[in-house]
């Protein structure tokens, strides 16, 4: 078994106006999340939570997470079969529902890649490698929700 990998990072809360969490509307939901050797991240809570809307929140960066991992996970999958793709993205969606307690909850993201493999008798295989991308996605495999794919394979000849 390999060792484990482990990653580290700071984040500080940006958001005293003067008193602190005296009341609910007091203070700022921004953050800045540091990564040692990389830019920092400014972060907040999402506008529904009072939260800045021109900065990233914590239930973006979890879609991102999940669908930048199936995309790496997918890359290689097809560079191990020999297909080739020459662009891909991707237009993910993820639910969130509310406990009514204070909480929630993802209960599912559709990630839609659109990719272009260099051949017509490329397309159907790129199609089926989706699911071991999914199979091999470490934040994929984190999660306690279904993460779908609707994937759209096309050719450039």
């Amino acid at each position: 078994m390999q060792s484990p990998h482990r990653y580290k990072l700071q984040t500080i809360w940006r958001g005293n106006r003067g008193e602190g969490t005296g009341s609910y509307r007091a203070y700022g939901r921004d953050y800045t999340v540091r990564i040692p050797g990389k830019p920092d991240l400014a972060g907040s809570a999402d506008p529904t939570f009072r939260g800045s809307a021109d900065l990233h929140n914590p239930e973006d960066l979890l879609l991102a997470a999940l669908s930048a991992c199936h995309m790496l996970s997918y890359l290689h999958v097809c560079a191990t079969a020999k297909i080739i793709v020459t662009q891909y993205e991707d237009s993910a969606e993820g639910t969130m529902e509310l406990d009514g307690k204070g909480g929630g909850r993802f209960t599912d993201v559709l990630l839609r890649p659109r990719v272009i493999v260099t051949a017509p008798e490329m397309v159907e295989r790129a199609e089926r490698l989706h699911e071991r991308a999914g199979e091999m996605c470490f934040i994929r495999s984190s999660c306690n929700f279904p993460v779908r794919h609707a994937a759209l394979t096309t050719s450039e000849h």
